[in-house]
């Protein structure tokens, strides 16, 4: 697995569109924080990275799907899926390679954003920024980041089209952030549904632990969420 993983993580820095995805994901986020007039931090005249994590999950969700359409697409496309399978590893072990080699750089490339919050910071007068609410929001970042990548992981194990698994992965992974608490706002299920119906999707947990509050429920939540695409890939894989 460790193997895989490593494999995974070379060959995306490997290639000059690993580093201008990254490159284009940072200036996003640092355009939106600091340039444009309806998100300016600046101008918004409180030291808080509210807007930040209002926005990167939007970025992400095409980020993400850039990053593992190639998973198993490329593999099955090549042929070199057969040769994996040679290999002494089990289905679980290849996908968990994949799915880890992924995860890591998607932590690499939220790590560069915690300059956001140190420079908010030293120009804060008073106060500074909440350092609870910022932990726990970068926390529902990694796990909003962990969701999205199983969800293109299975995506891509569905197709030798990376096109295709990149286009099916960006809306799987719309549809789990923000399908529901759409659904929820239909007037039908505004007699008390509307609740249960929201609590699916993955923003209304994504929201309560930027809060600062580290509830069991919602990481309970994004972990069931990741379990269960990985499995998916599993039968996927399985199959073949």
């Amino acid at each position: 697995m460790l193997s895989i993983c490593k494999k995974e993580f070379r060959q995306f820095f490997s290639s000059l569109t690993g580093i201008i995805a990254l490159s284009v994901f940072l200036l996003l986020n640092g355009l939106f924080l600091f340039v444009f007039p309806d998100s300016n931090v600046l101008d918004y005249g409180y030291a808080t990275l509210e807007k930040f994590f209002d926005i990167a999950p939007w970025i992400l969700m095409f980020m993400v799907p850039a990053i593992t359409m190639r998973s198993f697409s490329d593999e099955f496309k090549t042929g070199t899926f057969e040769i994996l399978q040679t290999k002494p590893l089990s289905k679980w072990q290849l996908l968990l390679g994949k799915y880890f080699g992924s995860l890591m750089v998607m932590l690499i490339a939220i790590l560069p954003t915690i300059i956001y919050a140190i420079t908010i910071q030293s120009l804060s007068e008073q106060g500074g920024i909440d350092t609870g609410g910022t932990i726990g929001s970068y926390l529902g970042l990694v796990f909003l980041a962990a969701v999205f990548t199983a969800i293109g992981v299975c995506c891509s194990s569905f197709t030798p089209n990376a096109v295709v698994a990149f286009i099916a992965s960006a809306f799987a992974c719309f549809l789990v952030y923000n399908g529901f608490n759409a659904i929820s706002r239909i007037p039908a299920f505004q007699s008390g549904a509307d609740y249960y119906i929201e609590m699916l999707g993955i923003d209304f947990h994504y929201r309560n632990i930027s809060r600062g509050v580290i509830d069991s429920r919602d990481i309970f939540y994004f972990i069931s969420v990741i379990i269960f695409f990985l499995t998916i890939t599993h039968r996927n894989l399985s199959k073949r």
